[in-house]
């Protein structure tokens, strides 16, 4: 079994003039490869969760923007051992053609197949894969996701292969939460020049990380 967690951070807004949207867009992918490792990943998180918050203080979620580093850094000692790696793409928001600036669900779906490109499909023979995503988009939108991503990807994947796509809530799915704060860390390495918490896993973990435009 493969579990894909894909998450994102920073905005798809353009309008650099009248409002103050984030100048990079990132799309993160944490790539599981078996069922064991998936539940250590899922443990890490729940672990975190329950010790590094006071009980009247007990969050359900863990997100990148709001933890600080010594909380991440506790959930990536937790991760020692799991097998993982991350992928990711970022869009330079500024270079995005004009016309392109109104459709912003295919700009998403297009960094997020250039991110799934990354991952080595070639080498599963035999195992389903499960693309997990984080589940913010519309009925029309989840659609033409789950269809635009399929096409993509039919031509790569063993057609005795299942693959499966689910839009999951993030504070129900630890899986998510663990890419959300990852992905933040690469966000923040182009956003802000901001290397404290990636330079901590990008030498055991990035497997890809690269800017579009």
């Amino acid at each position: 079994m493969w579990y894909l967690y894909l998450d994102e951070s920073g905005d798809l807004g353009f309008d650099f003039v009248t409002k103050r949207p984030s100048k990079f867009f990132t799309i993160t992918i944490l790539a599981v490869g078996s069922l064991d490792n998936n539940r250590k990943l899922i443990k890490a998180v729940k672990t975190t969760l329950r010790r590094k918050f006071r009980q009247k203080d007990r969050i359900q979620e863990l997100k990148g923007r709001e933890i600080n580093l010594s909380i991440k850094r506790y959930l990536y000692r937790q991760l020692k051992g799991v097998k993982f790696g991350l992928y990711a793409m970022t869009l330079n928001k500024k270079r995005v053609y004009e016309q392109l600036t109104k459709e912003k669900s295919r700009v998403y779906n297009f960094i997020a197949r250039k991110v799934l490109e990354q991952i080595p499909f070639e080498k599963n023979d035999k195992e389903r894969v499960e693309l997990i995503i984080d589940k913010s988009m519309s009925k029309p939108e989840i659609v033409e996701f789950n269809s635009y991503i399929r096409r993509q990807l039919e031509a790569r994947l063993n057609p005795k292969n299942p693959f499966d796509i689910y839009h999951w809530l993030s504070h129900e799915t630890y899986g998510l939460q663990a890419a959300d704060v990852f992905c933040w860390g690469i966000f923040q390495k182009y956003e802000r020049s901001k290397n404290d918490w990636y330079d901590i896993f990008k030498k055991e973990r990035i497997r890809f990380d690269d800017q579009y435009l």
